[in-house]
């Protein structure tokens, strides 16, 4: 078969090539093999691979390496459908059918939570897979570069800032590869290529596209003259950005791309803008909110509290089973797009407050509330500081949605020190095709 990978930078020896049997798959995606009593992680292998590699890097008890020859293969590998396979650094796991890629996912979330606690294994459910493994990313941020052979479009390589140039990527919706064939042509040839580091496309479940181009400062004017007429005709909405998100400047089109959360039938649409967070894989998303939902089990008397609540995805679909919804998110602007959704789809019992999670529920409007359900949806380093303030809070139940299961296993150890416990647990696959991991975790209050 066809493999793809970067070529080694070390100066390694002939010492440094060692055969080894893969076993495993770790959770940054590397195959796992073991000699000598050390581990070896080597990216793009497969349990049952049998391989020559080279150490390109040694920590305690392991070794970094990279595949020299694969002497036999797997029986569960196939060819990566991506020719940029092995070169980008988007994808780990191409080699690999879907379905084994889901059943490593599931192991190592399980064993990644245990570890470090004592979970029973009852309380993990099947892990939800995605309806398609291609073409589900809702969005991507494309990196550019200017050399002597023209305009360069993709993603960094693999541990560099080297641009990888791509025809296409088999992971993105179809109107994101469409509008990324349109900026090539449309920069190919300009004046401004070589200031323009990144390009953000995202498209909604309308179908509705917006590009988010960043470019330094100074061709704002010039650029927007040649772009507005091409996003124009395309009914693309364009915006520019110089800098950190205040910096964000309309072009053209609409100022906001809708998902539904709950359905695809338009009951709720949400509304969220450049710079405001959204999850990639809008299918999922609304399984997601499915299984937030089945967790709470509200009855229309409950108070629940929504942390890092973003735009309003979770908080407004739960408000139509609650008496009351608090959101708390540390970005001003998506806490009023929030209160604009919250209107929009005629919700009157949810309010949201901007400020830190941690310190939310103690400085908001809501100060002294009991709150019977807590959500926690929080980037990838975690809710630490959070969860140790949720245990003065004492909701009944804690629903922590994560995607990174060491920060969620961290997080859960003082919780469940204290007076609760893990009641169910799923994983979700948002990220197809890589080793990132979503999952739902139900805590409730030991009776």
């Amino acid at each position: 078969m066809t493999f793809r990978t970067k070529p080694s930078t070390c100066s390694s020896g002939a010492d440094d090539i060692r055969r080894l049997s893969i076993d495993s798959l770790a959770f940054n995606g590397y195959g796992v093999g073991r000699l000598d009593g050390r581990v070896f992680f080597v990216p793009f292998t497969a349990p049952g691979d049998e391989i020559e590699c080279r150490i390109v890097r040694e920590r305690k008890n392991c070794f970094f390496a990279e595949i020299t020859q694969i002497l036999k293969a797997a029986p569960q590998r196939r060819e990566p459908p991506c020719p940029a396979f092995g070169t980008c650094g988007g994808c780990h796991w191409q080699h690999l059918p879907y379905t084994v890629q889901t059943y490593w996912k599931d192991n190592i979330f399980r064993d990644m939570v245990q570890r470090r606690t004592d979970v029973p294994d009852n309380v993990f459910e099947p892990l939800a897979a995605s309806p398609g493994e291609f073409y589900y990313r809702s969005r991507a941020q494309f990196k550019c570069r200017k050399t002597e052979q023209g305009l360069v479009m993709g993603f960094y390589r693999r541990g560099s800032h080297y641009v990888v140039d791509i025809e296409g990527c088999p992971l993105m919706a179809g109107k994101i590869n469409a509008a990324f064939h349109c900026f090539r042509a449309w920069l190919q040839d300009s004046p401004f290529a070589d200031r323009i580091p990144q390009i953000d496309i995202s498209v909604d479940d309308n179908q509705k596209v917006r590009a988010v181009v960043h470019c330094l400062g100074g061709i704002e004017d010039d650029l927007a003259a040649r772009l507005r007429p091409e996003a124009e005709k395309d009914d693309l909405s364009l915006f520019f950005q110089s800098g950190r998100n205040a910096t964000l400047k309309k072009v053209c089109g609409s100022d906001n791309l809708h998902i539904f959360p709950c359905d695809s039938d338009k009951k709720m649409a949400l509304a969220y803008g450049p710079g405001s967070f959204s999850q990639v894989n809008l299918c999922q998303n609304r399984r997601l909110i499915k299984e937030v939902v089945d967790y709470a089990q509200l009855t229309g008397k409950e108070k629940v509290l929504d942390l890092f609540c973003g735009v309003g995805n979770i908080s407004l679909p739960l408000a139509q089973y609650a008496s009351r919804v608090c959101g708390v998110e540390y970005y001003s602007p998506a806490v009023d797009q929030a209160r604009n959704n919250a209107a929009e789809n005629g919700v009157e019992n949810a309010r949201f407050h901007a400020g830190c999670a941690e310190k939310g529920f103690v400085e908001s409007e809501w100060k002294g509330d009991r709150f019977d359900v807590v959500v926690l949806d929080p980037p990838r380093e975690g809710a630490y500081n959070t969860v140790k303030g949720l245990l003065k809070l004492g909701p009944e139940k804690i629903i922590y949605v994560s995607c990174d299961p060491a920060t969620l296993a961290r997080d859960l150890v003082p919780l469940l020190h204290h007076d609760y416990k893990v009641s169910r647990s799923r994983v979700l696959d948002f990220f197809p095709q890589t080793f990132h991991i979503e999952s739902v975790t139900l805590l409730e209050k030991r009776r």
